[in-house]
Formats: structure tokens, C-alpha cells, sequence
């Protein structure tokens, strides 16, 4: 099968950045197979990044780049992320690679992009997805060998995760919005695995503490469960937990937003 590189950023539509990056790929490896995952996430929103990175579990093993670079061509680092499932993951080291190894069996290992051999040059200071990490995705799935990139990291060297797991305290799930998606629902940092040792079940009903104000809503299977204007809880389709209103908007209806902390309870 050809190589896969799938291409995500902050970049927005019809940008021609997007483009670029693609043809410095086929460029390098023109067997290669380009996916361009998303390119509509949040300008610099390094949260919405991680958990978009994530996804690419569902998809077949790769070399996955992502550029939501608000630090770039400053002193912060180029990196390769190796995942154990077998998945290469470029770009800043700011935290925006560091939660989707969790999918795919954990890291095994990092090194920092260094080796000016498998850049594009000249180097744009500010475009380092054309000319640093869009190129050592391609070398990357041409068999390059992630060595051959610079020195191998310690995790503890890098910026770690934006978000960590949701925890069960006293009872109570403290948690975490990582996304808002393109409905005006929300993701949590509480994956379907962690959902039953945090005893969300089907049929609960939830009680949620948010900015303040108490919320109560069914965990269900699907959106129709509910009402159209009704709150629920579900597991979302990417491994997650989501937080959305039937045939409408959780973010209008709460004005909540990525970042914010949540508390959840059985009532």
C-alpha cells in the first residue's frame, strides 16, 4: 500500500499553504498517498490540535503532520513522534503531538528535527510546515530512518500535553472541554475505555457543573434520544466523550468553550 501522509493545520480554507505542503510531498515521494485531515482547527488553538490528532486511530497507520504553530521560528523545536502502533507524528514541539501516541499503544520514541539534509531550502522562518515538517513526513515514508532526523528526546524535554486525562475525585469526574466541533458540541478528556471505570453509563442521568451553573442531562446512545433542544451526553464518534444539544448548539446554549472545567456526577 502507498504511504500515508495526512496533512493538518489551522491554515483555513483555500489556503494556499495547504497546496504547498502537499506538492513538497509528491515532490519527494510521489507514491505517497496525501489526506488532508483538517484544516480548519482554531488559529493557535494547541487543545483543539491534540485531540484532532487523536482521530487518526481510526485511520490506517502513517506519518501524520500538524502545524498549529504560534511559536514558530522561535527557539521551540522541530519533532518526530513515533507511536508503537507504528505512526509518525511532525511538527512543533508545543503539546499538540503528545496526546494521540495514547491511542495507538503510547510513544516509543521522539527525536528533534535537526538534519538540514531533509529540509526544503531556503528555510521561510515563518512556514516551517513547507520547508521543515511536510518534508520530514515524506523522507519519513520513503524509509528514512527516524535517527537519521537529529537526537532522540526524553518525554520529559518536551512540552508536555495540553490536556491530561479526566480524573474521579471524591465521587466526581473533574474534567476538561478539549474541542468544540462544527455543531457547537463539545469533547471531553474522558475516552470511552475511562467512561465505564468513571461510571458514566447508558441511561444515567448527569448532573454537570459548568461556569457556574448546574446542568442535568441523559447519557445516551444517540442524539435523537433526546428532544430537539435537549442536552445529552454520549461517546463521541473518535474515542471520546461529547456533550451536545439535539438539532442544536451545546456552545450557544451554555457558552461554553474550549478550556473550560467541568464537574460530573451521577445524580
Amino acid at each position: 500500500m502507498n504511504p500515508i501522509i495526512t496533512l493538518s493545520s489551522d491554515f483555513g480554507k483555500q489556503s494556499q499553504g495547504i497546496g504547498n505542503m502537499e506538492g513538497i510531498v509528491y515532490g519527494i515521494n510521489p507514491d505517497a498517498k496525501v489526506i488532508h485531515l483538517i484544516h480548519g482547527l482554531p488559529a493557535f488553538d494547541i487543545l483543539s490540535a491534540a485531540r484532532s490528532m487523536e482521530t487518526v486511530a481510526f485511520m490506517p497507520k502513517g506519518f501524520h503532520v500538524c502545524v498549529v504553530d504560534p511559536g514558530v521560528g522561535t527557539e521551540r523545536k522541530g519533532i518526530i513522534v513515533k507511536a508503537k502502533r507504528g505512526d509518525y507524528f511532525i511538527g512543533p514541539d508545543n503539546g499538540c503531538l503528545m496526546t494521540a501516541p495514547r491511542f495507538l499503544g503510547g510513544i516509543e520514541k521522539i527525536v528533534a528535527i535537526e538534519n538540514e539534509k531533509f529540509f526544503v531550502k531556503p528555510v521561510s522562518p515563518i512556514f516551517h510546515g513547507r520547508h521543515v515538517f511536510a518534508p520530514a513526513a515524506a523522507h519519513l515514508s520513503k524509509g528514512i530512518a527516524i535517527e537519521k532526523f537529529g537526537k532522540e528526546l526524553r518525554q520529559e524535554e518536551c512540552v508536555k500535553a495540553p490536556y491530561e486525562e479526566a480524573k474521579l475525585l471524591n465521587g466526581k469526574i473533574e474534567a476538561e472541554i478539549i474541542h468544540e466541533n462544527h455543531f457547537g458540541s463539545v469533547h471531553l478528556n474522558i475516552t470511552h475505555d475511562e467512561r465505564d471505570n468513571l461510571g458514566l453509563t447508558i441511561g444515567n442521568t448527569i448532573l454537570m457543573g459548568l461556569n457556574g451553573k448546574k446542568l442535568e442531562m441523559p447519557f445516551v446512545k444517540t442524539f435523537g434520544n433526546v428532544k430537539e433542544g435537549k442536552m445529552l451526553i454520549l461517546k463521541d464518534g473518535y474515542g471520546r466523550i461529547e456533550i451536545a444539544v439535539n438539532m442544536g448548539s451545546f456552545v450557544e446554549k451554555t457558552g461554553a468553550k474550549t478550556g473550560n472545567k467541568l464537574i460530573i456526577e451521577k445524580a
